[in-house]
């Protein structure tokens, strides 16, 4: 009976990689509102030079600060047409990579083996660019040929704003703030007060009289207003009990963890902002492939044994058995199957293994005159009598060893 090709919907890719394509267009979104700002406020800048050019005796100076302003304009303008070539260049390369998925039909189409490869190439990079390994995923997208199809100037930028909160450093990502301000006022996002707060408790650290003044003044500026009433009141209660506090929540705003807070806060806003998947989406389709494969026995406490090895040590066809994957399976679900492949009479040797019962006499009958002395039979009744020969370790086995079994 030959095996019937798996159809292959292309949509479930789609709705798996969907951040593939979603992800460049927010930066291309991003973009645009950086060239509006640009032209905002140097036109500005310019119709005041061009005013007082008018009104003065002396034009030359105000003139030549519009021209100079117009040069910082063109060659902030050619970085942003530099920057969306290339977004677009991406996103071309993606739409083309998950069009060529309805060229296809099932997956043992050899074109979907080589769609396959590519996938799992930029699956590993976006995995390296997590992780901080930028070099080692340039290297890899560029021997691969998917640098256009993984996100390597975004996780850069990512990671440079989070190093520099590890490192107590708030400008780079307060600048951020500002060049993201109507994202971030949209979500809703605390980061900006945050980090203010951060400023704030900084100051006061020292306990110096000069930096308290400076704090006051600080928090004055940025931490009267918020939708949580209680986080002013907490500031100034920070003014009051000091560095030294024991009392909560007073003594985690001082502590050093803080800076991983922000760093995480961060990370989270980035994402939502530019739509980067929080889970890594390698390990989301390494957990959905060990989830349609594991079966309650695969981390049986009395597994089964295959000749003299048990089954966790690689000698079954399972892979979740497979001493690699075994430990990876361990915490995932098991997989909702709304239907059953399992032949409808299943009978089970003594070694455990399952068979079909048609499948098995068909081996038997395959084999026969092979092994002497050990024929089998079944009676009028359907009782197995003589020799059954398991297909894979070629052991013999009385017929009357054998157990029929119910799926349950």
């Amino acid at each position: 009976m030959s095996e019937v090709p798996v159809k292959l919907d292309p949509t479930s890719h789609l709705l798996v990689d969907q951040n593939l394509i979603k992800v460049p267009l927010e930066l291309l979104r991003k973009n645009y509102k950086s060239v509006q700002r640009a032209f905002e406020n140097q036109r500005e800048q310019i119709q005041s030079s061009l005013k007082s050019a008018s009104s003065t005796s002396d034009p030359v100076s105000p003139i030549g600060n519009a021209v100079n302003r117009l040069e910082i304009l063109k060659r902030k303008l050619e970085t942003l047409r530099q920057d969306e070539e290339n977004l677009q260049r991406q996103l071309r390369t993606r739409v083309q990579h998950m069009q060529q998925l309805y060229t296809m039909h099932s997956f043992s189409d050899v074109k979907y083996e080589e769609w396959a490869k590519v996938r799992l190439n930029r699956l590993v990079v976006d995995y390296l660019l997590r992780c901080g390994y930028s070099n080692t995923a340039k290297e890899l997208a560029e021997a691969t040929g998917v640098t256009d199809m993984v996100d390597i100037a975004a996780y850069e930028e990512c990671h440079k704003i989070e190093t520099s909160l590890e490192n107590r450093n708030t400008k780079e990502c307060l600048a951020w703030c500002a060049d993201n301000k109507s994202s971030l006022k949209k979500i809703e996002s605390d980061l900006e007060y945050e980090l203010r707060l951060q400023q704030f408790i900084e100051l006061i650290r020292p306990q110096d009289p000069q930096k308290i003044m400076e704090a006051t003044t600080h928090a004055r500026k940025y931490l009267s207003q918020h939708a949580d009433p209680s986080l002013p009141y907490h500031a100034s209660g920070l003014l009051a009990v000091g560095p030294n506090s024991v009392m909560e929540p007073y003594c985690s705003y001082f502590s050093p963890d803080r800076w991983r807070h922000l760093s995480a806060l961060f990370l989270r806003n980035y994402q939502q902002l530019i739509s980067l998947p929080r889970q890594s989406p390698l390990h989301c389709a390494l957990s959905a492939g060990l989830s349609a494969l594991k079966t309650p026995s695969c981390h049986s406490e009395h597994p089964a044994t295959w000749g003299d090895r048990p089954a966790t040590y690689g000698t079954s066809v399972c892979p979740i058995c497979s001493e690699e994957l075994n430990y990876l399976a361990l915490k995932v679900p098991y997989a909702h199957h709304s239907q059953s492949n399992i032949e409808t009479d299943p009978v089970m040797l003594p070694n455990g293994r399952v068979y079909g019962m048609e499948r098995l006499l068909r081996f038997q009958e395959m084999r026969t005159g092979d092994q002497s002395g050990k024929q089998f039979k079944v009676s009028a009744d359907g009782e197995l009598e003589g020799w059954f020969v398991d297909p894979i370790d070629k052991e013999a086995y009385l017929g009357r060893e054998i157990q029929k079994v119910f799926v349950t």
